[in-house]
């Protein structure tokens, strides 16, 4: 049986809701960034787990 493994895992929190901005309460995606976190490679998702989020957490509070 192969098995796959993927290196970055998913910033979801699971509060789940979007703002009047169109962001994820909890985790601070776009509706384009969640539905294509599957489809993105782990150079992708680590740029927006180390830089983007993170900075747009920043700007929410």
């Amino acid at each position: 049986m192969n098995t796959f493994f993927r290196a970055v895992l998913s910033p979801c929190i699971g509060i789940c809701s979007l703002d009047d901005d169109g962001l994820c309460t909890g985790c601070h995606r776009t509706t384009a960034e969640i539905a294509r976190w599957s489809q993105m490679n782990d150079d992708e998702r680590l740029r927006l787990m180390e830089t983007v989020l993170p900075e747009r957490e920043t700007r929410r509070r």
